[in-house]
This record gives structure tokens, sequence and C-alpha cells, in this order.
């Protein structure tokens, strides 16, 4: 499986990243998805696994979250649902924004990293390679099943790692008590849902369409990455998982590639489609 970006380019012009993404020429089943980044970062993994910290905890954010505001998620009928409305709001979760469209990633990858410190560094906009049919949609069996993990405690998660050692394959409801939990949750939004969970599913990761349920998520074109358990980019030799590749987008090219991709109608105004983003841009526009 492959595509024609070539690993690590670098681009210094909107009309040279157009040229490398329409140039590219995808194997038949297989579509691009792109993310942008500011900085290098050396790991490709959502925020709630970024600390420790985090990590034992991202039940516990998720309770308390619900807990806190629940009339605010009373729409929301899956975990993946309130996942993404959580992502919208700034809570760690185990999901990364992507887009389908790579004009979104190059503007998010041309943005000054740290507006505490406004010097430039490089940003990368990261191709992600994609079977059709590894992108699943709110309704997804699997989806579910790798969402729900976010309603599982720490020691939860270890016992069912140990579980899928000693059996490999699949799991049922006989099994212990995790599973039990998390069929439980999966049959709350899926009550038709088999007790037969694939164990490879668990540390998998995938590409999710949510819900155009906010105007965010349409302005962007946005999709998302779900992570699994200890899940990771290696390379899947079937061909059937997602391949990861990197253009830089180097630090002096920065601020041309914003103003060519204003003239585009793509800056903070459009991107982030509110009130206060777009009175944000206008000063920023006519700050001097």
């Amino acid at each position: 499986m492959g595509l024609t970006f070539r690993d690590g380019i670098h681009i210094t012009s909107v009309d040279y990243f157009i040229q490398q993404t329409i140039s590219s020429t995808p194997d038949p089943g297989v579509r691009p998805f792109y993310r942008g980044i500011g900085r290098h970062q050396d790991t490709t993994n959502p925020s709630v696994f970024r600390t420790e910290a985090r990590r034992n905890n991202e039940k516990v954010m998720y309770d308390q979250l619900l807990a806190m505001h629940p009339a605010d998620f009373a729409d929301d009928v899956t975990t993946l649902d309130r996942l993404v409305r959580m992502q919208h709001h700034g809570l760690p979760t185990r999901l990364l924004d992507i887009t389908s469209n790579p004009l979104i990633a190059l503007y998010f990858a041309a943005q000054v990293a740290n507006r505490n410190n406004p010097g430039e560094v490089d940003g990368e906009v990261l191709v992600f390679e994609v079977h059709e049919r590894n992108v699943k949609f709110p309704d997804s069996d699997r989806a579910s099943v790798v969402a729900n993990l976010a309603r599982l405690t720490p020691e939860e998660h270890a016992e069912l790692a140990t579980l899928i050692a000693a059996t490999p394959g699949r799991l049922d409801d006989e099994d212990r008590k995790p599973v039990r939990k998390l069929l439980h949750f999966i049959r709350q939004e899926k009550p038709y849902f088999v007790a037969n969970i694939v164990t490879s599913h668990i540390s998998s990761i995938m590409v999710v369409r949510g819900k155009q349920s906010n105007p965010r998520i349409v302005a962007q074109s946005g999709a998302f990455l779900l992570f699994g358990d200890d899940a990771n980019f290696a390379m899947d030799p079937k061909g059937e998982g997602i391949h990861k590749k990197t253009m830089t987008i180097p630090a002096a090219a920065k601020p041309a590639i914003r103003h060519q991709l204003d003239r585009l109608n793509i800056n903070e105004s459009t991107v982030y489609p509110s009130l206060e983003h777009s009175a944000k841009y206008l000063s920023d526009r006519f700050a001097t």
C-alpha cells in the first residue's frame, strides 16, 4: 500500500504543497488524511497518553466532565460522541484530530508553535495513508469497542492486557471483570453486540469520521484517529494498517504560507467559525 508522497520533503509554498498532494496517486482503495502541527513531536499519540497522570486518570476525567456538565452531553448517544465533544472542548482523550483537507493541515502546520514564544520553528504535515475499509463511522462496532476503553480503570486495563496475552484471538463474557464491564458499556449503545471481542482491536488505531455535530468539524473537514491501548504506527506487513509520512514546513516559509492561505480564505476566521475567532482574525489583520 502506498501513495507517491515522498517522506520528509520540505514545503516552502502553498502551490508546491498542492502539487505534491494533487500529483499523489493512491493505490485502489487507499485515501490520505492529514494532520498539521506547528513543531516536530517525537511521537504521534493522543493527548491522554502523553503523560502518566493523564493516562491513569482517563476514566476520572471522562466521568467528572460528564458529571459537571450533563446537559452539554444530553444529545450524545455513544461514548465516541462524548469523546468527540470532550476533545472539542480541550479535554485530553484517546482521539487525535486529523482532516481530509490537506490545506487545513497546512494551515495548522504553518502556525506559530508557541504564542508565548513567537519565534518560528519548523512545522509538519503528517500524511496518514489508510485503506477505505479501515475508515470507520459512528455506528462502527469496532469504534465502540475502542472508545469504551476510556471508561475502564488503570487496574482493569492491566487485567485486560493480561487476559489478551494469555488468550489471544477473542474475548467473551465468560472472561473476567474487565471484559464483562467493557461489554456492558458497549451494549448500552449497541444492545445487539455479540460477546466476542477481537483482541487485536483493543490495541488498534482507526480513522473515525465523527458526526458532523459542530461547525468546527465541518469547517475543518474533521475526522479523528481513535487509539486503542498501547497502539502505535508500526507498519502492517499485510498493508492493512495506517502508514504515516511527514512533510516539513520550514520555519522561514511559515509567514509566506500563512499569507498565501489567507488569500485562499483559509485563516483563523474560517478554520474556527465563531464570533470570537473572527474578531481575533480581524484584530490581527489590522494590527499594523
